[in-house]
């Protein structure tokens, strides 16, 4: 009869717990060792203990946009007691920095992100990395073409676009030429909106699109630049705008397209309908220069991704998809409290 006794030693080895286990025959005929590794990582529990530390990620940092989310998400860090890092590219085309910026709070080891991708494809490995890592995230403002994440936060953007389409008809009474100004290739958001606009415009018969295909870009400057191209190949030959409506899909190429505008002395002379705000596009709304805005909430988009990436971390429930929803202001609704609100997010 052979008796065997075991021995365990325990020791950690990077972040793992070890446990050697060696058995031993008391009549000397050899040893037998087995190795057990414990906590290759951290559990749900080890994840939500102490104080929560997230990054807030978003598309860039310049734009008024951005500044009311972060506000929002200031608020919402402090009525549930988390920390976060606001952290992004200063331009919104600058996908390779945004990358690294995910890269670099997945290598600090935070609890969660909260991120408005720059890119719905270039973002995808990032976003697996941080989850494959232990780190959940929450998408906002623009989707991802992937479902590996936590919920995805954000206006409702193809219903944006059919509003802003719809009233532009109205504006035209339901005829005339009508040309948008995109903004970027790849940005989920302003495609959605894109989309929307011109499936609303592709119900009146009497509505022609004359142009749909030049891109703004990620900054004033450059929409700028591209406004004016465009409006010069649309004047007839005594100069005069051959366009009866304009549409664009964002701050950037709004502010970029007024500008061309007024500079070419057609600001009110052509049905304007934009996106998003400022200060300078609320001046140029009430001057009768661009006729609606159609705007977000960025202050609660903000506030509700915090909120809902951090229910998520603390075991609770969250919807995959929260809409913020989307308004269409207006010089005849625009001082109507809750629309002041949009215009004006308090952005401390």
């Amino acid at each position: 009869m052979v008796i065997m006794q075991a021995s365990y030693w325990m020791f950690i080895l990077s972040d793992k717990v070890v446990i050697m286990s060696v058995l031993r025959t008391w009549s000397g005929l050899g040893l037998v060792i087995l190795f057990t590794v414990l906590g290759c990582s951290r559990s749900p529990e080890e994840k939500t203990e102490g104080p929560l530390t997230l990054a807030v990620i978003p598309k860039g940092t310049t734009h008024e946009f951005w500044k009311a989310v972060h506000a929002g998400a200031k608020q919402a860090a402090t009525e549930l007691g988390v920390e976060i890092i606001w952290k992004g590219p200063l331009k919104e085309d600058d996908r390779e920095s945004q990358i690294k910026v995910v890269e670099d709070f997945i290598t600090r080891g935070v609890n969660g992100i909260v991120l408005a991708p720059l890119d719905d494809t270039a973002l995808r490995t990032p976003v697996n990395d941080a989850i494959n890592n232990g780190i959940d995230v929450v998408i906002f403002d623009s989707g991802l073409k992937s479902e590996n994440y936590t919920s995805f936060v954000a206006t409702d953007n193809y219903a944006a676009g059919r509003k802003a389409g719809e009233h532009m008809a109205n504006l035209l009474g339901d005829k005339g030429k009508v040309m948008i100004l995109r903004y970027m290739e790849g940005s989920a958001s302003t495609m959605s909106r894109e989309q929307g606009f011109l499936d609303a415009m592709g119900k009146y018969e009497g509505i022609n699109i004359v142009s749909a295909n030049q891109y703004g870009g990620a900054t004033t400057e450059s929409a700028y630049s591209a406004s004016e191209n465009l409006l010069a190949a649309q004047r007839d030959s005594e100069g005069k705008p051959a366009v009866d409506g304009i549409f664009c899909p964002n701050e950037s190429t709004t502010f970029g397209m007024l500008r061309a505008l007024q500079d070419g002395g057609l600001a009110g002379k052509v049905r304007f309908v934009g996106f998003d705000s400022s200060e300078k596009l609320i001046e140029a709304m009430e001057k009768g220069e661009i006729d609606a805005l159609v705007l977000q909430d960025p202050f609660q988009m903000g506030y509700l991704a915090v909120k809902t990436l951090t229910a998520h971390l603390r075991r609770e429930a969250v919807e995959k998809v929260i809409d913020t929803g989307s308004n269409v202001i207006t010089a005849e609704n625009m001082n109507e409290p809750e629309m002041q609100k949009l215009l004006r997010p308090v952005v401390e």
